[in-house]
C-alpha cells in the first residue's frame, strides 16, 4: 500500500504501520525472515558505509517493516522530551542524516503540526527510494543519496537527528559527523540502541556538542557530567513498540508488543528547561510505596526516592511514572 492512499495524510505511528503492512505483500515470509536475520546480523557496525548492506528492494523492504516502527517509536520518545523542554520551540528545517527509509522523518513531522521541510540523507539509494515511496503524500522530503562520515558537510538546518547512524562509523568519523551536526543546526537529536557501548557513543557526542555551546536538554537534567561511573552502568530508556507478524516470525514468541531499549542526547544552542530529575529505571511499586530511581541536578547526582500513600497526589503520580519520565510531573 503506497502511503498516499492513507486517509490521514499526517505522519503517525497507525500510518506508518499502515505504510509498511503492504510492504512485503508478494515477498515468501521465509524469504522476509531469512533477509531480516542476515541484516540485523551485519547493517550496524561491520559493514563500512561505501558498501551498503541494503542491496535491493527486498532487503529493504524486509529491514523496513522489521525496524522502522521501532526506531520510530524510540525517536518519538526522544522529541517528546526535548519538546518537553522546549515547548515554544518548533523546526522549520530538519535534516535526518543516515536517515534510511525515513523513521526518524515520520516521527519528526509527527512532532510537529507544521510539519518542517526535511532532507533525508543516505548512501543506500534503494532505502532513498522506498523512504521515498512510503512518505509519498504524508509529509514533504528530499531524498539524497550521500556518503555518511567524517567528509559529510551539511546545510544550515533547525534540526539534526541522528539515529542508529554512530556504530556505523569510525571513531574518527563519528566524532567529525557529530561536530558537523553541531555547527549547522539549532537542536541535534542522536540515538543509539540502548546498550552499553550505545551509551559510551552517546556520551562522546554529548560531550561535543557541550563542547561546541550546546545545552542538553534531555534526557540529563544539566549539561554537566554523566553521574554514572563508566563500566558499572549505562543510561538508556525504553520504548513500546506494536510487533508484526514479521517480528513473531523471526524473534519467535507471541507477545503483541516489544520493547526498544535505546540511548538518546538532544541538545540544543537555544534556551531549554530540562526535567529537575528523570526516572532512569523501571518504578518499584509496592505495597504502599513507590521507588524511583533518578537522575537529579549536577550536584544531587543519582539518587532513590521513596513515594508512599502520606505523598498524596504525588504517590498517584509516582505510580503513574515511567521510565523515562521527567519528575516531579509539572
Amino acid at each position: 500500500m503506497n502511503a498516499s492512499s492513507l486517509s490521514s495524510g499526517r505522519a503517525s505511528g497507525d500510518g506508518l504501520r499502515a505504510a509498511l503492512a503492504g510492504l512485503l505483500d508478494g515477498l515468501p515470509p521465509r524469504q522476509a525472515a531469512s533477509a531480516v536475520d542476515r541484516l540485523i546480523a551485519n547493517y550496524r557496525g561491520t559493514t563500512p558505509t561505501d558498501a551498503p548492506v541494503l542491496r535491493d528492494r527486498s532487503d529493504v523492504a524486509a529491514y523496513a517493516a522489521y525496524r522502522m516502527p521501532a526506531t520510530f517509536e524510540a525517536v518519538r520518545a526522544c522529541l517528546d522530551a526535548l519538546r518537553d523542554a522546549a515547548p515554544d520551540w518548533e523546526p522549520a528545517t530538519h535534516t535526518d542524516v543516515g536517515g534510511g527509509t525515513g523513521a526518524a522523518s515520520w516521527a519528526v513531522a509527527e512532532a510537529w503540526d507544521g510539519a518542517p521541510r526535511t532532507a533525508v540523507l543516505d548512501w543506500a539509494e534503494p532505502a532513498l527510494a522506498l523512504g521515498r515511496e512510503l512518505a509519498d503524500g504524508v509529509f514533504a522530503a528530499e531524498w539524497r543519496r550521500a556518503r555518511i562520515g567524517g567528509a559529510l558537510r551539511l546545510d544550515a538546518t533547525d534540526l539534526v537527528t541522528v539515529s542508529y547512524v554512530l556504530k556505523e562509523l569510525t571513531e574518527a568519523d563519528r566524532t567529525a559527523l557529530v561536530t558537523e551536526a553541531a555547527r549547522v543546526a539549532q537542536a541535534v537529536v542522536i540515538v543509539e540502541p540502548g546498550t552499553p557501548d550505545g551509551y559510551e557513543r552517546i556520551i562522546a557526542a554529548r560531550s561535543l556538542l557541550v563542547e561546541a555551546g550546546f545545552t542538553v536538554a534531555a534526557p540529563c537534567p544539566h549539561s554537566g557530567a554523566c553521574p554514572i561511573e563508566p563500566g558499572r552502568d549505562w543510561c538508556h530508556f525504553a520504548a513500546r513498540v506494536s510487533r508484526s507478524s514479521l517480528h513473531r516470525q523471526v524473534k519467535g514468541g507471541s507477545l503483541p508488543y516489544e520493547d526498544e531499549k535505546f540511548a538518546y542526547v538532544a541538545a540544543t544552542r537555544f534556551p531549554v528547561a530540562p526535567a529537575a530529575s528523570r526516572v532512569t529505571r523501571k518504578p518499584q511499586i509496592r505495597k504502599g510505596q513507590v521507588l524511583l530511581d533518578l537522575c537529579g541536578a549536577e550536584e544531587t547526582g543519582l539518587t532513590r526516592e521513596t513515594v508512599t500513600k502520606r505523598h498524596g497526589a504525588l504517590y498517584k503520580a509516582a505510580r503513574d511514572a515511567e521510565w523515562g519520565d521527567p519528575w516531579p510531573p509539572e
